[in-house]
């Protein structure tokens, strides 16, 4: 099992590249476009995930009142906004401190309290969380084991954690690194297609740091749909997991 604090996950060049990004982070047409199109699908997992983990909340306006929530790799705060929406008091951690500096700028004009910081999450004294979201980050990691452990160790009892990543497949070597650069629907650099994790090889790291998967959906794009929620994992997929019992 790997150990917390005693090995660097972040990757400096992973880091620098998505610090370049931060000033055009919020643009919805600028280069970050694909996560704006993305994250109304992550934010319905993620509403689903917490109704079904937390079963009070169903139906309310702030289903995260009186909990904290952790946004590991937050980026400029795309997915911390929602959280503290839904009442949550919400830390975001991101390797790049243009980032977070991006983030608190933005969430300060839109009247939002939100603690960010910049980091290894194990080196940070930041305490544990109800909720943990880690979404297109485990893929850039230099250790997902470790990463994962410390992903683990921020993790509540009784608390809900949700992941997604590119799963590691033909299709998504053409779509998602080949076409998606070539046009620009993602900035060139973005990703290393043998970093992506299959399903599979995630399963069986989450079991070795002591992580269990509730649900698990792919995030599929059709003509019809869109960006959507699909049982087709070909490009990409999301997870809701819990500590195992």
């Amino acid at each position: 099992m790997a150990t917390s604090g005693a090995t660097t996950t972040i990757r400096p060049e992973e880091a620098e590249h998505f610090a370049r990004l931060a000033r055009d982070w919020w643009d919805a047409k600028g280069p970050m476009a694909s996560l704006h199109e993305v994250n109304p699908v992550r934010l319905r997992f993620i509403r689903q995930a917490i109704d079904c983990h937390w079963t009070g909340a169903t139906g309310s306006a702030k289903p995260l009142a009186g909990k904290a929530a952790l946004d590991i790799g937050c980026g400029a705060g795309l997915v911390c906004e929602p959280l503290a929406r839904l009442g949550a008091d919400v830390t975001g951690v991101d390797a790049a401190a243009e980032n977070v500096a991006a983030a608190s700028a933005h969430a300060e004009g839109a009247g939002l309290d939100i603690r960010y910081m910049t980091g290894e999450i194990a080196r940070l004294d930041i305490g544990s969380f109800d909720l943990v979201t880690c979404l297109e980050v485990i893929e850039h990691v230099a250790d997902k084991r470790a990463f994962l452990f410390d992903v683990t160790e921020s993790l509540a009892p009784g608390g809900l954690l949700v992941l997604s990543t590119p799963n590691r497949t033909a299709a998504s070597r053409v779509l998602l690194v080949g076409a998606a650069e070539a046009v620009g629907y993602v900035p060139r650099g973005t990703h290393r297609w043998s970093d992506f994790v299959t399903p599979e090889e995630l399963g069986e790291l989450m079991g070795e740091v002591g992580l269990e998967a509730t649900e698990r959906r792919g995030i599929a794009w059709s003509a019809a749909q869109g960006l959507h929620l699909s049982d087709n994992e070909a490009l990409n997929y999301i997870l809701a997991a819990r500590r195992a019992a």
